[in-house]
This record gives structure tokens, C-alpha cells and sequence, in this order.
């Protein structure tokens, strides 16, 4: 009876094979934010969420552009493994990753029955323009399109490689809203691998909402930066202008000024301010 084993005893004689055991993976949406020189010189580069994807070498799903992840080692933490495909695939070393959920539609895989365990990562202007000339990464920034609703509730999530003049599509449509995330259905026949799109989506979702949270704006924002400039990254978060004078008021006692400033033809020098340590 197994009322009458100690634990030591009952783990000894336990047989783990008698339950399925489905593969577990990570995927990581990265966010970056890019800057576009405005026609007018004397302003601030105009900001754009960008979204990076990798090319599928290899089956399933060849030649199809994906996010960077992989499957789960034994003798690792999915966070660990986060970081570990991340770094591989793209030679990223984000800070920190934010857990955003787990995908296990049945069918999702066409290997069998896996799991996807997602993490959304933040790349500051720096290292997203490092890695956009990197040829042999087989790694691209893509911006973010993610059209309303239509009279079906379907929404286009269109994303764009202007430098290889690559467009992707994927038709997803919102299926209900818990804890304040969605969660779409995926029409076939999209150009993402796998259920990539969902994810995708759902990481848009909540970065979009992080737009007033100070500490993922500095995220995106190398170790100095000027306020104009983070405040145009809020702008594009939130997808809305934003008045200076309240902006300032809320950054001003979380950031401090240092002794440097910006230099550039048609600018007039900006202070840079870091982040304030907690």
C-alpha cells in the first residue's frame, strides 16, 4: 500500500513515464525602438516600434520567419533557457525578461505536443542598431502594424523590413479578454510560423499598456538619454502625443542629470540624464 511507504521509499519505486510528458519551449518577443530622421532637422527623430524575428532554417516551417526560441533543456530554468536562445540565435544579452504566459493549443506544433512558454524582452535604440547590420545573424527588425477590428472582429497584424522590403500578414481575431490580456484566434494561412502571430499579438497587447510604467520606458533607453527622446519612446508606446510639461513632472524625481550633453549639426545641445538608482 502506498499509505504504509515513507516519501524516500515512494519516490524510489515512483515511475514518471506513466503520465505524458509534452515538450516545453521558450519564445521571446523582443521590442526595440528605433529612430527615423524627421524632414525637419531641428526636431527629434520620429520613434517606431520595431519587433525582431528570426528566418526558420530547418523543418517545420522552413524559410517562415519566427521569434527566437527553442526548446527546454533538462538541467536549465525556463528563464535560463530564455536567455540561452536569445543570446544563440541573435547574440542579445537583454537585462531582464518579463514572463507574459504559456500558448498549449493541442495543435499548435505539427512535431506533437508542445508548449511554449513566452517572454517579452526590451532592446535599447543601441543594441537594436547593432544588430540590424549583422547580415549573418539571419535576424531582422520588423515594425509593427496591428489594424482595428472589422465588421467580423478580424484585425491585420501586418509587419514590415523595409531595408529587404519583407511584409508579413496574419489575420488573428480577438477571442476574449481575461486579467485585462486578450487572447486571439489565428486564421490559417498566415505568413509567421506557428502560432507566432498569437504570441505576437498578445506581447503588443501588454507593451502597448506598459506605456506608463517609467521603469519599461527606461528599458528601451540606453544608460544616458535625453527627455525628449524618452518621452518619444512613451509616445510610441501609447500611440498618442504627449504634453512635456506633465511628462517632465512625472520623470523629473526618477531621473538625474549628468555632466554631458548631446552634440549633432542642427541640434542645439541636450542635457543626458541616467536613470536614478532606487
Amino acid at each position: 500500500m502506498q499509505e504504509d511507504l515513507s516519501e524516500e521509499e515512494f519516490l524510489r519505486g515512483y515511475d514518471i513515464t506513466k503520465y505524458p510528458r509534452p515538450s516545453l519551449t521558450v519564445d521571446i518577443v523582443t521590442f526595440g525602438v528605433t529612430g527615423e530622421a524627421e524632414r525637419n532637422y531641428r526636431q527629434d527623430e520620429k520613434k517606431t516600434l520595431s519587433l525582431l524575428l528570426i528566418k526558420r532554417g530547418g523543418h517545420p516551417c522552413r524559410g517562415k520567419w519566427a521569434l527566437p526560441g527553442g526548446f527546454l533543456n533538462m538541467d536549465e530554468t525556463l528563464e535560463e533557457c530564455a536567455f540561452r536562445e536569445l543570446r544563440e540565435e541573435t547574440d542579445l544579452r537583454p537585462a531582464a525578461l518579463m514572463p507574459m504566459g504559456s500558448f498549449s493549443q493541442v495543435d499548435r506544433d505539427p512535431r506533437g505536443r508542445v508548449i511554449s512558454s513566452s517572454y517579452i524582452s526590451i532592446v535599447d535604440e543601441e543594441n537594436v542598431r547593432a544588430l540590424a547590420g549583422d547580415d549573418a545573424a539571419e535576424a531582422k527588425w520588423f515594425t509593427i502594424d496591428f489594424s482595428d477590428a472589422d465588421k467580423n472582429g478580424w484585425r491585420k497584424l501586418t509587419l514590415r523590413n523595409a531595408e529587404e522590403d519583407i511584409t508579413l500578414h496574419a489575420d488573428l481575431r480577438e477571442e476574449r479578454t481575461q486579467f485585462g490580456r486578450s487572447k486571439y484566434e489565428l486564421r490559417e494561412g498566415g505568413d509567421l510560423a506557428f502560432d507566432h502571430a498569437k504570441i505576437i499579438a498578445t506581447a503588443y497587447g501588454i507593451i502597448r499598456k506598459s506605456g506608463n510604467d517609467f521603469e519599461t520606458l527606461f528599458d528601451f533607453m540606453p544608460e544616458l538619454f535625453t527627455l525628449s527622446g524618452l518621452q518619444k519612446v512613451q509616445e510610441t508606446l501609447l500611440g498618442t502625443t504627449v504634453q512635456a510639461a506633465n511628462f517632465r513632472r512625472k520623470v523629473m524625481p526618477l531621473v538625474e542629470e549628468t555632466d554631458k550633453s548631446t552634440s549633432g549639426a542642427g541640434h542645439r545641445p541636450a542635457k543626458l540624464y541616467r536613470r536614478k538608482k532606487m
